[in-house]
């Protein structure tokens, strides 16, 4: 969603005539976009935003900005914290960013170019939008990557006891159908071969809408989009997903067979103390139902360890779960406190080093069954839909998500190579492509 939202914010810049540079010396506006979700996620970010500021004593014309979720309704503390910082913008917010661009570059735009850069909290629908000005959509262009992120639903309506992101991003509001449809051919227009389609809880799509279509019924009309090859879809809550998107997925040509379905946790009582509102055997039953319905579907899952209260036990009982269900890839992360959710109140109980320690437990243990699963691929023929060059080999995903390399001295980009693995890891696979 991150990334889908820095996309955003560049075109909108663009549509005033900015144009990206290769480094932060060179730039006239630096938008740091701000992720929450974990302390170290912060740390970082303040980090970068440290570097800045000597560029800005330097520079007093510099447009320094920090957006995204560490950007609550209160700002004064980091005002306070961050004085070199001109403007500070919610997520989904761009235009006091845009009319202080305007303000201390005069020469990139005017107000009729605000107007058409400027963003909608729902849809963002003027900065993609060739149309607005008259414009035909660009050809496809070798720089631009087929792989495209789609918002579909913003906010979040579940309160986990752990996540800042329905306070920062606010409740749930659906995208209407055809406004995300005209999206997708736009970008395919541009060069996009696989979309996915975003929302903090993607599976409650359409539920605030007036027909209430669900994501079932979007995935049917992505799929019908010309040119397109793929889509994908992030990020489910087990709750919510619904046996007719299971059969919907298994049917649909373009949607993969890829599924992330995050647990935080194999134990009860820390699911409760969660506010996930499933139980262990409820999610056990659901990814059985996943893998019978979609045939050699990836499934991977995220995972929080040492959550307030959770001992040794009930950290067991999650390591047991992982091994049980062995999961393509487990997203692990330790529990760190973010103030304003519930979980806050709770004493922070597990010692760092122990929370460290269950950390480096399951990536070991999932590095295993990652080794182990993608033993299953060796002398496979994949589809890999390339991504992109790296060290002078083609790279690209297969439809349940795996890394491929290649070489070869066609031009790739953007097509579907098929390819017969020659070498398998836990982490990406390499082989020779035979189309």
């Amino acid at each position: 969603m991150n990334k889908a939202d820095s996309e955003r914010i560049a075109n909108a810049l663009e549509g005033l005539g900015l144009v990206p540079v290769e480094n932060k010396e060179a730039a006239d506006v630096i938008v740091i976009n701000s992720c929450s979700v974990r302390q170290s996620a912060e740390e970082r970010v303040l980090s970068r935003l440290g570097a800045l500021k000597t560029i800005k004593k330097e520079r007093s014309d510099l447009v320094v900005a920090l957006a995204g979720c560490m950007v609550g309704s209160n700002t004064s503390d980091l005002r306070q914290k961050l004085p070199f910082v001109d403007v500070f913008l919610k997520p989904l917010e761009v235009d006091d960013l845009l009319r202080l661009v305007l303000d201390r570059k005069p020469g990139v735009g005017d107000a009729a170019a605000l107007a058409s850069s400027s963003t909608s909290e729902v849809g963002f629908e003027k900065v993609e939008h060739g149309e607005e000005c008259g414009e035909e959509m660009s050809p496809q262009n070798d720089e631009l990557s087929p792989v495209r992120w789609v918002p579909i639903i913003y906010g979040c309506d579940n309160f986990c006891s752990y996540c800042i992101v329905p306070f920062r991003r606010g409740r749930e509001r659906s995208r209407p159908p055809q406004e995300i449809v005209e999206e997708v051919r736009r970008l395919v227009a541009s060069g996009a071969r696989e979309v996915t389609l975003l929302g903090q809880n993607v599976d409650s799509y359409g539920h605030d809408l007036a027909d209430r279509p669900d994501l079932g019924d979007l995935l049917e009309l992505v799929n019908g989009v010309a040119g397109l090859h793929r889509v994908r879809f992030l990020t489910s809550h087990p709750k919510d997903m619904s046996e007719k998107l299971i059969d919907t997925v298994a049917r649909l040509p373009k949607v993969c067979e890829y599924v992330n379905l995050p647990v935080q946790s194999g134990d009860d009582g820390i699911l409760r103390a969660m506010k996930r509102g499933y139980a262990v055997d409820e999610y056990r039953a659901l990814a059985n139902r996943i893998r019978r319905g979609i045939p050699n579907v990836s499934l991977t899952t995220d995972l929080i360890v040492g959550f307030p209260g959770e001992t040794r036990e009930q950290f067991e009982n999650s390591y047991r779960l992982l091994e049980e269900l062995r999961f393509d890839v487990v997203h692990v992360a330790a529990y760190s406190p973010r103030p304003g959710t519930a979980a806050a109140r709770l004493a922070d109980d597990v010692p760092p080093e122990e929370k460290k320690r269950r950390l480096q437990q399951v990536e070991a243990l999932q590095e295993r069954i990652a080794a182990e699963n993608a033993k299953a691929m060796l002398d496979t023929i994949v589809e890999v839909l390339v991504e992109g060059k790296k060290k002078g080999k083609w790279q690209g995903r297969t439809r349940t998500n795996k890394l491929v390399f290649f070489k070869d001295d066609r031009p790739w980009l953007g097509k579907l190579a098929s390819v017969r693995v020659d070498k398998a890891s836990a982490w990406s696979s390499q082989g020779t492509v035979i189309n």
